[in-house]
């Protein structure tokens, strides 16, 4: 019997998934662990591969097709075996909304990284037209550039049209569209009244439409402000003790675990220890309560092109100082590149996020529902402080904690942050 490629759940919270494209076409071998479709959830672009040795026979769902986790999308088997009759898998396409089941792709279908693919939109390229200079002909994000600049020198930009303002706002946001869509120039009509409203000036304004991940952390934010207590507090903490111990013993940590270490690595390991001792912040604001969670599973806000993704270290509170950095690397690395595994994005019961390296000082992280606190850090500032009778040169960390009031009042979450602030200022305490 041929085997099924399934949509992967890639997360809880993952309903539908978005076929970006086939890497492989009807015909084609494959082995057991070769990529033969990417796919993409609201968070992440994921490689499906074949569970087994064989031949693509068959597929479901084409490029753009959006369909619920679990649907069959195509299957692999010997060539001599029959391909099952396709039932009433129901497929939406941002492409060609209502068309339903499309034919396979007969020819020319690329192989590109999900990095390229991703700037190739964005940069509305046609991967069709760009020759590969990667491994086995694959498309990589230099090559997109490479095509993106001729295009750019020719003239050509095929992805923008011209619309009129009022067609504008008939359709405010662009809900519903794809990372594939074009994006609008509009050009502004002299004569209308609406237009003059809409746009002050002459010249041409661009509406640039929602992604899907972009849509999805909207909604998401938007769902976190309107259905919590959220307040912020602010705290420096001395870190001049921990980036000394940081910078003395940089190579060793470097050669035992394999990663460059930063003062990140110290508040995530001050923030798990603080965690453990206040579990009254490591859980979830619950429908009817509050659960606290057993163990503690640290988010890492990471920062992407084209938005924002949550990876989880799972029991952080189980790992050194050496071993949680070393996984908070990986993660992070994994998310950039687009290759996080399924269940990585999903399940964290306090997260951090760093604003250090814009510059930022203190601000107002938001809730990332329905964890009851979430912790930003700041740009480290090297300063002066009176201490023990006179002024010395310190590095001062800013911390902004933003918590659930529903779940938490302020004199608990300001010991909290007190002890997230202390363990910084004592890092000895994180090793031992």
């Amino acid at each position: 019997m041929p085997t099924e490629v399934i949509m992967p759940k890639l997360g809880m919270g993952m309903e539908q998934g978005t076929v970006v494209a086939w890497q492989k076409r009807v015909g084609d071998t494959v082995r057991k662990g070769e990529c033969v479709v990417e796919i993409r959830s609201e968070k992440i672009e994921f490689e499906v591969e074949s569970p087994v040795d064989g031949v693509l026979l068959d597929i479901l769902v084409p490029d753009d097709g959006v369909v619920s986790c679990g649907t069959v999308i195509g299957y692999v088997g010997e060539l001599q075996e029959a391909r099952p009759a396709a039932g009433d898998t129901e497929v939406s396409s941002a492409s060609s909304p209502g068309s339903g089941l499309a034919p396979t792709r007969s020819e020319g279908v690329p192989k590109i990284s999900p990095a390229a693919r991703k700037l190739a939109r964005e940069l509305g390229v046609d991967v069709r037209s760009v020759t590969g200079t990667g491994p086995g002909g694959r498309i990589t994000k230099e090559d997109v550039e490479r095509a993106a600049e001729v295009l750019r020198q020719a003239g050509g930009d095929i992805t923008r049209t011209a619309v009129s303002a009022p067609a504008v706002s008939a359709a405010p946001g662009g809900g519903g569209t794809s990372s594939a869509a074009p994006r609008t120039a509009v050009e502004p009509a002299a004569a209308s009244p609406i237009a003059s409203n809409l746009i002050p000036d002459k010249g041409a304004r661009e509406v640039v439409p929602l992604t899907p991940m972009r849509q999805a952390i909207a909604a998401r934010m938007m769902q976190s402000l309107h259905q919590s207590a959220q307040l912020t507090i602010t705290m420096r903490a001395d870190v001049t003790a921990a980036v000394e111990l940081l910078h003395s013993h940089a190579d060793w940590l470097k050669q035992r675990y394999g990663v460059k270490f930063t003062l990140t690595d110290w508040v995530a390991r001050a923030t798990v220890l603080a965690l453990q001792d206040h579990p009254e912040v490591n859980g979830w604001m619950m429908e009817g309560g509050i659960q606290l969670a057993p163990a503690v599973h640290l988010g890492i806000a990471v920062a992407l092109d084209n938005g924002l993704v949550v990876p989880v270290v799972r029991d952080a509170d189980r790992l050194s100082f050496g071993e949680l950095g070393q996984a908070i690397k990986s993660v992070s690395q994994r998310a950039r590149a687009g290759k996080l595994e399924p269940g990585e994005t999903g399940g964290s019961t306090f997260t951090m996020t760093n604003l250090g390296g814009y510059g930022i000082e203190f601000f107002t992280p938001i809730l990332n529902p329905p964890e009851i606190g979430i912790l930003g850090v700041g740009a480290a500032q090297e300063t002066a402080a009176f201490i023990a009778g006179g002024w010395q040169a310190c590095t001062q960390l800013p911390l902004s904690l933003t918590f659930d009031h529903r779940a938490l009042d302020g004199a608990p979450a300001a010991a909290f942050l007190s002890s997230v602030k202390r363990y910084l200022e004592e890092p000895v305490r994180m090793v031992l």
